[in-house]
Order: C-alpha cells, then structure tokens, then sequence
C-alpha cells in the first residue's frame, strides 16, 4: 500500500459522511419547495420538523458507514473509482436508505413522504459518487503534479520484469510510484550507496529465482532502514503470515509486511492514541501539580526531563518527571561497573544513587512516565508499543533487534506487562517482536487493562 492510499482512503468515510447528510437535506428541501408544495402539500412538517429530520439524517449516515465498510468501500486492497466502485456505491446506500423505512416501521411514527426517501435514496448515490470522484481527482492532481504520497521504488532483478513494472509504473501515475533505480545484482554496498543519495521507499525483487541467502540480506537491510520489501514470488515460494498480494500492476507482487499495523489499523490506533491523551491529560492536571510540587521541594532542578529517544527512525525528546538529581545523564558513564545487566546494551542498577526519594516513589508507581501522554499526542508514542529506544543503545543493537524499530514506541507495552526491566534482553525483544507481528486492538486493551492491575506490585520498575 502506497502512502497516497493510506491518505486519501482515510478521508473517504467523513466525505461519505458529508454526502449522505447533504442527500438528506436536499431532499427535504426540494420537498418543502414552493414549486412542489404547490403541487402537493407538505404534511409531515409537524410529525417531523427540520430539526428531528436532522437528526434522522445524521444517524442513517453514520448507519451508512458501516454499510459502506462491510461492502468493501474503505478496503486499503482497492483503488482508484469506476463503474465496478460506482455499482458498490448503489448497493450500500440501498441498503442505508432502507434503514430509514424500517426505522419508521418499528417506531410506528407517520411519515407521509415516500417522495422524500425516494430522492434522497438517489441525491445519495450521485453525491457519494460526486465526492468519491472529486477524492479521485484531487488525489490524481497531487501524485502527477507535486509526488504528494508517491512511494519511491527501487526495482531489483531480472531486466525483463523490473522494465515491465517500470513502464506500469511510468504509465499509470495513479498507482503511487515513481522508479528511482533498476539494478541488476543483489548487492547490499550498493543498495547503501544508492540511499545516500535519493530516498527508497520500497524494494521490489523482480527476481523470482534469487537464491534465499540474498533474498534475506535484502530482506534485513529493508527492516533497519524502515523500507516496505516486496517481491514477484516463483510458483513455490513459501508464504509468511504477514503478507499482501498486489496485481494491480499485472504481475503478482507480495508484500511482507512488517506489521498487521496498516491501513485503518494504523488510523484507528492514531485516533484512540489523540483522544486517550487528550482526556487522560485533562484529568491528571491535579496529580501532575502535585508530584511537580513534591519534584521540586526534593531537590534541585527542572520538573520535566527530556530524553533522547528514536522512533521509526527518527530522534525525539521523551518527557518524563525527573526522578534523578540534576545532571544524572552526565555521572552515568562513572557508574558503568555498576551495571547489572550484561546480556545487551540496557544500562540498569537498582539502588541508582542518582534517584531521589520522590523519584523512588514514582518510578515504583510509573508515574513518572505519564507526562509521555504529550509525546503520544504529538504522535512521536504510542500508548501502547515497545519501549523507548536510546540512541546509543541502538547504536549496539544486533539486526533482528532493530525490527522492533518499525513501529512507534509505548508508554506500556507486552515487555512492560511481562516483567519489564527484569527481562533479559532477548526475550523482551522476542515479546516486542511478537507484538509487532500480531497487533490487535483486542491486545492493545489486554495490555493496558494488565498495566493497572499490575502497577502497583511491579518490583521491576527502578
């Protein structure tokens, strides 16, 4: 899925939204107009005022959202408008109109305008359709125009197949992709210099018969450089769990996805993230005026810290309550031999003389980590995810271990819930790896009902 998909799909549920309420509405107008008034009177006016119409609208259209998702109309798998789309568009706003004549059934109430349903049963297709259209067009406008959400590809392999989706490629913009390169031979030197120079979105392997060895070199260095690997499989090739099949181009192309964290799942954790934060900050306005009290009569220095992390790899600042003495960051290399974990890059000592009393308190209760609800609204976290990752941790990180990379980091997360700072390296990489491959909302709200029960007994936080 090219970013320009992710985009526009994402706006097409409130554009239907907006159509189907302006379908309504013009079909109570063109109703109550003069011209028609004159012709037959309007005698639903006091049963159902305006308002109540209203309200009638705006429950059928967020009726009709659902319709439209169960029939496929928001599907990341598909793109682009046409009679085939046209035709989809009919069936569910069939269906959504009809939930207006059952809903006057069952409620019993009298409504005496079979005129008005029927127009806006056909105001609805035309202005869905309308706006689906004008999505088309605008999205259409911005990929040949700007490159606004193209995805730059670098095909790989045989000269046939790489030629063939480049002229795809080259000849229908609306796919998303531009080609920044052809190369022949697997050569990750090469690759690596080619990034220097130009960004990479994707790697297509156009080479069916590659050998596995080089195949998985090119498989890795796509997952510690953030970069979407697809392939043309053979006729055996062995299928992952996470993949997604693309024929849109008229060769068969797989994509092995890093995560089932895509498309609306990724939208969907986004806005449950935005709004958690928001509410969740409101309400912990007094806590956060306390422990800033209690911070600063302890010792000396800032409420906040803010601390070098990367996500999806890029750096940004983590906000935590300061729970050390000022400058801690700088007397940590003189307390390397006191470190006790030795089976990775963590740093962990559990009596750290640098931590305060207060600090003591809320590290052991983790509430010095909720001012991190500013970095998940900012989008930089996730309330959910693996842990935050230092720079010069990563710096020493193994290949498999950079993966966990992919996706935005948490507040809490399956390693946090599983004995957090207690677990030894690989295994909190093999749950963070786990997560990454088998996200779910359902496991998200698992993971974050398990953070309150286990909050306050966790030993592990230091």
């Amino acid at each position: 899925m090219t970013k320009s998909q992710l985009i526009f799909n994402s706006i097409l549920a409130p554009v239907d939204f907006l159509m189907m309420i302006l379908a309504g509405i013009s079909a109570y107008y063109l109703r109550t107009s003069k011209w028609l008034s004159n012709i037959r009177p309007v005698l639903f006016e006091l049963s159902m005022p305006f308002e109540k119409y209203l309200g009638l609208v705006i429950t059928v259209s967020l009726f009709s959202l659902i319709v439209f998702a169960i029939l496929g109309l928001y599907s990341m798998k598909t793109n682009g408008y046409g009679l085939s789309k046209a035709f989809q568009i009919a069936i569910a706003v069939s269906a959504s109109i009809l939930s207006i004549i059952i809903y006057i059934f069952l409620r019993g109430e009298f409504f005496n305008s079979r005129f008005i349903i029927l127009a806006a049963w056909l105001f609805a297709i035309i202005y869905v359709n309308i706006g689906r259209l004008i999505v088309q067009i605008i999205q259409h406008y911005f990929l040949t125009k700007s490159n606004f959400g193209i995805n730059r590809v670098l095909l790989l392999g045989n000269e046939k197949l790489t030629k063939q989706l480049s002229n795809t490629f080259e000849t229908n913009k609306d796919l998303g992709y531009i080609v920044v390169k052809r190369i022949l031979k697997p050569d990750i030197e090469h690759l690596k210099s080619i990034l220097d120079e130009t960004i990479v979105d994707e790697i297509i392997v156009a080479d069916p018969d590659l050998a596995k060895e080089s195949l998985l070199n090119i498989y890795n260095f796509c997952q510690e450089n953030r970069i979407v690997f697809k392939m043309v499989p053979n006729l055996f090739q062995a299928l992952t769990t996470n993949i997604e099949m693309d024929i849109s181009t008229g060769i068969p192309i797989i994509e092995i996805k890093k995560t089932p964290l895509d498309g609306w799942g990724k939208i969907n954790k986004r806005l449950i993230d935005i709004f958690s934060s928001i509410i969740l900050l409101i309400l912990l306005i007094p806590l956060f005026l306390i422990v800033a009290i209690a911070i600063k009569l302890d010792s000396e220095g800032p409420v906040f810290v803010k601390l070098k992390r990367i996500s999806q790899g890029k750096q940004f600042l983590l906000w935590k309550f300061r729970s050390m003495i000022k400058n801690a960051e700088s007397i940590k290399p003189q307390l390397k031999h006191l470190n006790e974990r030795r089976d990775g890059p963590l740093f962990k000592i559990k009596n750290d003389p640098r931590v305060t009393k207060v600090g003591r308190f809320i590290r052991k209760t983790r509430i010095d980590e909720l001012p991190q609800l500013i970095n998940v609204l900012k989008g930089e976290m996730s309330l959910v995810g693996p842990r935050p990752h230092q720079p010069d941790e990563i710096a020493q990180y193994k290949s498999h271990h950079k993966k966990v990379l992919n996706i935005k980091p948490g507040i809490t997360g399956l390693a946090q819930i599983s004995g957090s700072s207690d677990l030894p390296f690989e295994e909190e990489i093999k749950l963070d790896t786990y997560y990454m491959e088998n996200w779910s909302l359902k496991l998200d709200i698992y993971i974050l009902l398990k953070t309150l029960i286990i909050v306050f007994r966790d030993k592990s936080a230091c």
